[in-house]
């Protein structure tokens, strides 16, 4: 237990102090406020033209358009936005060349790796909160008012999909350990957004781990409720995965 929280405050130590997390955080947050806050404050200014383009889900302008476009930002954006950070998280040593440091320590490589992990879902959790704190700023920045029940419910689920968003996206820590590098991991991520939008097209998506925290959050019901069981499963699989290539890593290359 010392070792994992000497780890752990390390790897913080490293995350505190990078402007990749920073940015890709910032960026995300601000980028779903702003784009959620502009469909609405478009679907509010009558254009019937306009009203047209943004779809059934924005046309309303009211809370519940602010929470769905937010959403659906939110279910593409986060999972390449989180896939960037955790891949910088377990790539960088190799991206820098200082992981050859890591065979000195005292500390095991598959500690290191679940302490990467372990900030990884502190940082996702704080980026996710921060999004749903800034949310009803902007809902009273462009005039609806205070939220309702049901709003600060859709809130809720806003939290929720950034935090299942946030466990989708370990196999791309996964692959920046196994390729040694960010690029496998980003490439990951991308490509997990494109099985996602497949799925979606495919209309099978509900009980696709990828796929089921947007349809849930687009469209609560029982049945998408229920599909959110499968999601764990991934970043079980995949972290004990990642723990395992760093614990029997060597330097072969």
């Amino acid at each position: 237990m010392k070792t994992m929280m000497a780890a752990m405050a390390v790897e913080a130590r490293k995350a505190r102090s990078a402007r990749v997390l920073w940015a890709t955080g910032a960026l995300l947050i601000i980028g779903v406020a702003a784009l959620a806050g502009v469909t609405v404050v478009a679907a509010r200014s009558g254009d019937a033209e306009i009203v047209a383009k943004l779809g059934p889900v924005a046309a309303t302008g009211d809370w519940p358009a602010l929470l769905g476009v937010a959403a659906q930002i939110t279910a593409a954006a986060a999972l390449l936005a989180f896939g960037v950070g955790i891949s910088w998280l377990t790539g960088r040593e190799f991206a820098d060349r200082t992981v050859s440091g890591l065979f000195g320590l005292p500390v095991g490589r598959g500690t290191i790796a679940a302490a990467k992990l372990a900030v990884y879902a502190i940082w996702a959790s704080a980026v996710s909160l921060a999004i749903v704190v800034v949310l009803p700023v902007v809902g009273l920045a462009v005039g609806l008012g205070w939220p309702s029940g049901d709003d600060i419910a859709g809130l809720a689920r806003q939290l929720a999909l950034g935090l299942l968003t946030a466990l989708i996206a370990v196999p791309a820590g996964w692959a920046a350990s196994l390729g040694r590098g960010l690029l496998p991991g980003i490439g990951t991520a991308v490509g997990v957004m494109a099985v996602a939008q497949i799925a979606a097209i495919a209309r099978v998506g509900g009980w696709v781990p990828f796929v089921a925290p947007a349809f849930w959050a687009l469209q609560p019901s029982a049945d998408s409720a229920i599909a959110l069981s499968v999601v764990p499963l991934v970043p079980l699989v995949f972290g004990f995965a990642l723990v395992r290539v760093w614990r029997r890593m060597q330097l072969d290359r």
